[in-house]
């Protein structure tokens, strides 16, 4: 067998791995806060600094430790086909639901979903379990209500970064529970899954403030509701795997999908090429590309026969 990274390169047109050449080529590398009063300063940068939509309803679930804010999105054309929770980035430390306004009113209106996005409590404030448990109170909410609330019970999740890492901490507690099976597909965009250290991949972050700030804590980081790679991966939904070619949780995010793989799980690996992390986030059209595969993935998924996923 020959394995090459070449050959796991998402297609698209040459011009547009040009432009992303170019654009990264131009701009300085960024990275997330370093200290406590780093991470302070760049949240009062980023406060205010969307605006919220005028057709989104803002509601509360019951979590584990009182009420979780979330937004709800529903089409503009009609009753969704489905409804999608989503979950923010931000390294577990930062962000916000709101700041994922535009783009989810964008994919309820293209794609005919309801669009659910979490608010969830963030690190060093409120470090882990407590991202998850909001998370997973969410999740268990549309279980129970969507069917009721949005006249569908087709159910998939999704996030970016931190918000990838949290919706398959979340995918695994709905299984150990039983409660997976509504789930119809999980989009996660360049997450981190080992927080420990231990792998390879793991280690290439080990330096970084957000992991001591949600996880430092931990007595065992190896934990699946903190590093998901470490977790028995059986009856998961169909899984898309999104990720640069020069992110730094490019290996991280290919053992999670030869794990998924080997599980006996549906998984498909994108791999964009010049791009780094966060890349969706940025003005290029390789972005838009990516993102464009996503909101397809998604209404692929719903539209597919659902099937109650084996327990673990």
């Amino acid at each position: 067998m020959r394995f090459a990274l070449d050959a796991l390169l998402a297609d698209v047109p040459a011009e547009q791995v040009a432009e992303a050449r170019g654009f990264y080529r131009s701009r300085a590398a960024g990275r997330g806060p370093g200290t406590p009063e780093e991470l302070k300063a760049a949240r009062a940068k980023r406060a205010g600094s969307h605006a919220a939509d005028p057709s989104v309803v803002e509601a509360t679930v019951e979590g584990a430790k009182g009420r979780v804010p979330i937004r709800i999105f529903t089409p503009a054309g009609g009753p969704p086909r489905g409804v999608y929770l989503d979950i923010h980035g931000g390294g577990f430390y930062m962000g916000s639901a709101a700041e994922g306004d535009g783009r989810n009113r964008a994919l309820a209106d293209a794609r005919q979903l309801a669009v659910v996005s979490v608010d969830y409590r963030l690190a060093p404030e409120h470090p882990w379990p407590a991202a998850p448990d909001d998370c997973e109170a969410a999740a268990l909410w549309l279980v129970e209500e969507a069917d009721a609330r949005f006249g569908t019970s087709r159910l998939a999740i999704g996030g970016s970064s931190a918000g990838a890492t949290l919706a398959l901490a979340t995918l695994l507690r709905l299984r150990d529970r039983g409660a997976v099976g509504r789930f119809t597909g999980a989009a996660l965009q360049f997450g981190a899954y080992d927080l420990s250290a231990r792998t390879p991949a793991g280690r290439r972050i080990a330096d970084e403030y957000f992991i001591r700030a949600y996880s430092g804590h931990a007595e065992d980081r190896t934990a699946p509701d903190i590093s998901p790679v470490y977790g028995v991966l059986r009856g998961l939904p169909p899984t898309l795997l999104i990720i640069g070619s020069a992110d730094v949780l490019l290996e991280d995010n290919l053992a999670l999908a030869g794990r998924l793989s080997a599980a006996g799980n549906d998984v498909e690996l994108r791999v964009y090429p010049e791009s780094p992390h966060g890349f969706t986030g940025h003005p290029t059209a390789m972005a838009r590309t990516a993102l464009t595969g996503v909101d397809s993935w998604l209404q692929d998924r719903m539209a597919q026969p659902q099937a109650v996923a084996p327990g673990p």
